[in-house]
């Protein structure tokens, strides 16, 4: 079941390009990504983080290259995952040509920082010779020193002039193989200056508030600016950017997706605040829920609510739906019909259970 399909969302279409097996553009699935922060030489740590991503539902994995020795771990660390490997560079763009040699599936650079005209075109070739595509990363916190003396501060026209001119660099060396993004930790200047992009090009867009902040704090900055542009049709990979867990990126992603309607990933709780109502402990249960169903990766809606007043509604359109009674007399909804009733002790057992039974007839 779907939770409330009122409205369609008309992405707009762009150019698909490939990131190692992972579509980005065109008609494909949003994807999801993180960014690894162990030591890139540190190879076994950073398989193992990587690994938890994709366990989390990473598409798509950056890992930051700084040095040569970094590049030359991206071959061990490439082989020992499944996702595909974008390699994070700045400014060296013999790094770049390492990291598509060494497997990279993609190069995330500022063509206009690499240096003189010849320095790209070797970059370029590298991509062309190692079916890598790059994404071309404009940042309002490292914005060109003319664009900053002639704009006099980062605003939407700068990160788009940075943009084009990154796109010409790539297009008058005959490479279309990329995508881009214009990121700010201001969500106002994030979300217009994508608008502006997308006006103008038709090229992949990777969506994104940088530097967003800690847990709480920087999925909601994300959410925002992330979700407006969704809801606008722009966008075809994301990243949410927290100080906190890699893990916690793929999971805010995935919720940003999943409550657009966009792309669904285990689990949707749908649950009241709590009230003087409420026949058994919303808050706890929810909280014990999400633990005992965490594991799940396939798509299905739960309600959760405290009493009859919109208990019902919420079951009528779920999967699977809880309303609390009085009497200790709480009843469970299956497909939106009453199914049978359960006394507060037993919620979290029997709502687990029956949301296995569901998971198996999906599969």
């Amino acid at each position: 079941m779907e939770v409330r399909p009122h409205r369609k969302i008309n992405r707009k279409k762009t150019r698909e390009i490939k990131v190692g097996k992972v579509p980005v553009g065109g008609g494909s699935k949003i994807s999801v990504q993180s960014m690894t922060n162990t030591l890139t030489t540190d190879i076994k740590a950073t398989i193992n983080q990587i690994h938890l991503m994709e366990e989390a539902g990473a598409d798509i994995v950056r890992v930051s290259c700084p040095d040569v020795e970094s590049t030359k771990s991206l071959k061990d660390i490439i082989k020992g995952v499944n996702v595909p490997i974008v390699a994070d560079i700045h400014f060296h763009y013999k790094r770049a040509i390492e990291a598509a040699k060494n497997g990279a599936s993609c190069l995330r650079i500022n063509p206009g920082n690499i240096g003189a005209k010849d320095r790209i075109l070797e970059v370029v070739k590298a991509a062309k010779d190692n079916n890598c595509s790059i994404r071309i990363g404009i940042n309002a916190g490292s914005l060109d020193k003319d664009l900053l003396e002639k704009y006099k501060e980062p605003c939407p026209e700068a990160l788009v002039e940075s943009a084009k001119y990154n796109i010409k660099l790539l297009e008058d060396n005959d490479f279309f193989n990329f995508k881009i993004s214009v990121k700010s930790s201001d969500i106002f200047l994030t979300v217009k200056a994508y608008k502006k992009l997308s006006e103008i090009c038709d090229y992949p867009l990777h969506l994104g508030v940088t530097e967003a902040g800690g847990l709480l704090t920087g999925s909601i900055k994300s959410a925002i600016g992330i979700g407006q542009l969704l809801m606008n049709g722009i966008g075809d990979t994301i990243r949410v950017s927290l100080s906190s867990d890699p893990v916690d990126e793929i999971k805010a992603g995935y919720e940003i997706l999943k409550s657009l309607g966009i792309r669904s990933r285990g689990v949707n709780i749908i649950s009241c605040p709590s009230c003087a109502r409420q026949a058994f402990p919303v808050i706890e249960t929810v909280k014990e829920l999400e633990k005992k169903l965490a594991h799940i990766t396939t798509p299905l809606n739960l309600s959760i609510i405290g009493c009859v007043v919109n208990g019902p509604g919420e079951a009528a359109l779920t999967d699977i739906g809880l309303t609390g009674g009085g009497q200790d007399s709480n009843l469970l909804y299956l497909s939106g019909m009453p199914h049978t009733k359960v006394p507060s002790s037993k919620i979290i057992d029997r709502v687990v259970e029956l949301v296995e039974e569901k998971i198996k007839e999906k599969n």
